[in-house]
């Protein structure tokens, strides 16, 4: 629920599993970030751009998944508190929802909530008017804050789009896909995600201004400095 915090370690290690077609170098000065203050380790999983084309069908996210059940149960032994966190860039932080359940999903049964006690997602189109068919499962099947001892967080930004950090990109095509998540365009985003899709039901919300959803679409983004400083610090309950 809003408000309450699971008791997490804020050193415990992370794994990071990105958003569609942005490849694990695009992560690792967050890696970096994370370790330098005092993250016991930060894996972010590999994923390359055909392995997200093929995550359009299940055994596509399969894939993804069985290399983020890898991880955790690799960094698991290095954890004080026995539990990973979790962060979720865009589409990853939908998936990581799923891999949290024990619930079957082609032929394997995860259940990372047994070994992950936070999920932090940072502009993941959680809800959507309009979904591919397998992020629609995930928010039918496993609504909200579907296992109730891990702590979910949930990231949004809010980009003006006459905002100097709004790139050409987002001015052009941000209303579209508001509209293709949402249903209306009015609305507020970071250039691709509608803020009221980023804030997953229940969990604890904080939304960033002037922020990108990536490089892409502004020049100040989620794993700028600066913003990387005020989730991480909300996440651990300093704001």
């Amino acid at each position: 629920m809003i408000g309450e915090i699971t008791a997490v370690d804020p050193n415990q290690p992370v794994v990071i599993l990105g958003g569609f077609l942005i490849t694990e170098e695009a992560y690792q000065p967050m890696a970096k970030w994370l370790t330098e203050r005092g993250v016991v380790d930060v894996q972010v999983v590999n994923v390359s751009r055909f392995d997200w084309l093929l995550t359009s069908w299940s055994f596509g996210w399969r894939r993804v998944l069985d290399r983020v059940d890898e991880l955790v149960k690799q960094l698991q032994p290095k954890s004080p508190s026995n539990q990973i966190t979790l962060i979720g860039h865009s589409s990853g932080g939908v998936m990581l929802r799923l891999y949290l359940s024990d619930q079957a999903f082609e032929g394997r049964r995860y259940g990372g909530a047994s070994r992950v006690n936070r999920l932090i997602s940072l502009g993941s189109p959680h809800q959507a008017v309009r979904a591919t068919p397998l992020r629609a499962m995930v928010d039918r099947c496993f609504p909200g804050c579907h296992e109730p001892g891990v702590d979910y967080v949930a990231i949004a930004a809010d980009l003006p789009l006459e905002s100097t950090n709004a790139s050409a990109f987002s001015r052009r095509s941000a209303k579209s896909s508001y509209r293709a998540i949402a249903g209306a365009v009015d609305v507020r985003g970071d250039g691709l995600v509608p803020v009221e899709s980023a804030l997953l039901r229940n969990a604890r919300q904080l939304t960033l201004q002037d922020t990108a959803h990536g490089g892409l679409f502004g020049s100040t983004t989620y794993f700028t400095e600066e913003r990387l400083e005020q989730w991480w610090e909300f996440a651990n309950g300093g704001i």
